[in-house]
């Protein structure tokens, strides 16, 4: 008895040639584990050093001002944010008269009564809601557009949320609001998230049919060092490389929407900053970059309103009197360019 023990306690060299090799392979895992770790630790690190000398200018201290003031009105506004607002159909254009109109709002109506006309949809961030525009939908109806329109979307959180389902309930949003207005096309403002969730609606569910522009604020089109930091479903798609986001790196031929890309080098939240931007082949892109301003208050910064307000309200150049492109492009065709743009303080 005790030598067939004996026997079958010694391993076999098949058994042994197995061992090693699971041995190896759970060795290498957690050798490669441990370099992405400490990868993703050092880029961590350089990205704050590179922050801490950016804080040191004036014009980021004085960014930093605005993003606590924000901040702390912001937290005062927040409940007022969590009621839904009432779609108005008609905006204040009910009636064809414009002299009962302030002049920027007559300008704009008479000379681009489409554009006056275009429902604008603004969508905020995560753990967010409305009041994030306060400041930009007011700026958006002073000059003339009739019906501004803020969603919440409380279903979307960072515990349970899911950018393809938030897309395509906003699908499903946009097509009442055209219903109910009889536009047929939306412009989107997208702040953080609200962006991003926009472009996959755009990209990946057919709704360049409906957005003639999608203005993206501090949006990680190419992910966040920062979603590391929580261990969600939500989180794991706004990481680096994440499937979600080499999908809409994908082929998009024949686009119709042109997008409006705000960023910031100061921006806390989007890790490394220069993954706010958004670079495809496919696409008609417009880049702005601010040099100073935080992550919350690129919603209320005054350059940044100037560039949504102004860029709504031109016609482009490339687009016909119905607001789409002359011809969906074809798969090979180059897109329109524009170069990318610094935006200075207005004086």
């Amino acid at each position: 008895m005790t030598k067939e023990l004996s026997t079958l306690s010694v391993p076999s060299p098949m058994v042994t040639r197995m061992g090693n090799g699971v041995l190896s392979r759970l060795t290498g895992a957690l050798r490669s584990g441990a370099g992405q770790g400490l990868d993703l630790a050092r880029d961590i690190g350089v990205h704050t050093a590179q922050t801490i000398r950016a804080l040191s200018s004036l014009g980021a201290m004085r960014g930093v001002v605005v993003e606590a003031t924000w901040l702390a009105l912001h937290a005062v506004l927040y409940p007022l944010g969590t009621v839904a607002q009432d779609l108005r159909p008609d905006g204040p254009y009910g009636h064809y008269r414009t002299d009962d109109l302030p002049p920027q709002q007559r300008g704009l109506v008479v000379a681009a009564m489409e554009a006056a006309g275009t429902p604008i949809v603004l969508i905020h961030g995560v753990a967010d809601n409305r009041s994030a525009f306060a400041l930009l939908g007011g700026a958006l109806r002073r000059r003339g557009f009739g019906v501004v329109h803020a969603l919440n979307y409380g279903w979307l959180t960072a515990l349970t949320g899911d950018i393809r389902r938030a897309a395509e309930l906003l699908g499903t949003h946009i097509e009442r609001i055209c219903e109910q207005t009889g536009s047929e096309r939306v412009h989107i403002v997208g702040h953080s998230l609200g962006g991003l969730v926009a472009r996959y609606y755009v990209q990946r569910l057919g709704g360049d049919a409906r957005v003639r522009t999608l203005v993206t604020l501090g949006t990680p089109h190419q992910g966040t060092l920062a979603a590391y930091l929580l261990p969600t479903r939500l989180a794991g798609q706004l990481r680096p490389g994440s499937p979600l986001l080499t999908e809409l790196a994908g082929p998009a031929p024949g686009c119709r929407t042109r997008f409006v890309v705000v960023w910031s080098e100061m921006d806390q939240v989007v890790i490394p900053q220069r993954n706010a931007r958004l670079v495809h082949p496919d696409l008609v892109i417009e880049e702005h970059r601010l040099p100073d301003t935080g992550h919350l208050s690129l919603a209320v910064d005054a350059r940044a309103r100037h560039v949504v307000v102004t860029t709504l309200a031109r016609l482009e150049d490339d687009e016909s009197p119905t607001g789409l492109l002359p011809h969906p492009r074809q798969p090979g065709e180059p897109p329109a360019h524009r170069p990318s743009a610094r935006v200075h303080h207005p004086h």
